[in-house]
């Protein structure tokens, strides 16, 4: 069953519920056959939807067949079922799609009769959507490290083009020794050997869009001098352990001299204790 993004009659919310309801005033589809879609925004000629994220997209399939009518009604998304409860399986059967999500895009909802799925309708979701792309990020290299930054690019209508720049001005390919690829997705500017003289400074990515404004993202890429000479290191002792090791010698050292002295003590008591006799001389 799929469930995600899709929201049935029942659980339509304030305006979405009134746009699920007033469907019916929703010029005729263009299917004439038993099975028909209404929706909210209208479908094109073609069957396409246009929509754009976080829109709301309102589906209601109808039987058109007067002998049809208690038949039950099937939704599938790309071939999956949808899920329907047991008030929304019989004509008008609706759907909602909210929020819509870039991921709807080229979406087929298809509703068919329950026991004839060749008699069916179908729409398609055309979603367009910018490149997502905004903020900044703070990089750190080493000099002679390799340096490489990524901005997506995906887009609905794809990107006309990416532009790459460092402290405003376009990147030098050639004499900067950078190499910028993309896949259609992600444009990436490569740095082989960053060199803190050439590359250290501000990185801005800007994506042409022929639907939406410009959008960019900054990077801020500080180069730092390559570490030579030897390097002090300081080794670091677990505090646990350590104090542990204290406490045993501290106490093994009390036990000695408590050890001392009563040795000492008991030997003091001997020597008083032995009687000495005293033999006069004639």
């Amino acid at each position: 069953m799929y469930h995600s993004s899709l929201w049935l009659i029942s659980n339509c919310r304030r305006n979405y519920f009134l746009q699920c309801m007033f469907l019916r005033t929703q010029p005729p589809s263009l299917f004439p056959e038993a099975v028909r879609i209404k929706s909210t925004p209208g479908a094109s000629a073609e069957g396409f939807i246009q929509a754009k994220p976080d829109d709301t997209v309102s589906l209601i399939c109808e039987i058109t067949d007067t002998n049809l009518q208690e038949e039950e009604l099937n939704w599938q998304r790309n071939g999956a079922a949808v899920s329907l409860t047991d008030t929304n399986k019989n004509t008008p059967s609706a759907v909602c799609i909210t929020p819509v999500i870039p991921e709807d895009d080229e979406a087929t909802f298809t509703c068919s009769l329950r026991k004839n799925s060749t008699a069916s309708a179908s729409v398609t979701l055309k979603v367009s959507y910018p490149p997502q792309l905004s903020g900044s990020e703070n990089i750190t290299i080493e000099e002679e490290e390799d340096l490489v930054l990524e901005c997506v690019m995906k887009a609905n209508p794809l990107v006309t083009a990416v532009l790459w720049t460092l402290n405003g001005s376009t990147v030098d390919l050639i004499g900067g020794g950078f190499t910028v690829t993309n896949d259609g997705q992600i444009s990436r500017l490569q740095i082989n050997n960053v060199d803190q003289s050439l590359h250290d400074g501000i990185y801005q990515c800007t994506a042409v869009s022929p639907m939406f404004p410009n959008s960019s993202k900054i990077f801020n890429v500080k180069v730092t001098g390559k570490c030579t000479g030897s390097t002090k290191r300081t080794m670091k002792f677990p505090l646990v352990p350590l104090i542990a090791g204290l406490v045993v010698v501290l106490v093994t050292s009390i036990l000695a001299v408590v050890s001392r002295v009563f040795k000492m003590w008991k030997q003091g008591n001997q020597v008083r204790s032995r009687r000495v006799i005293v033999v006069p001389l004639l």
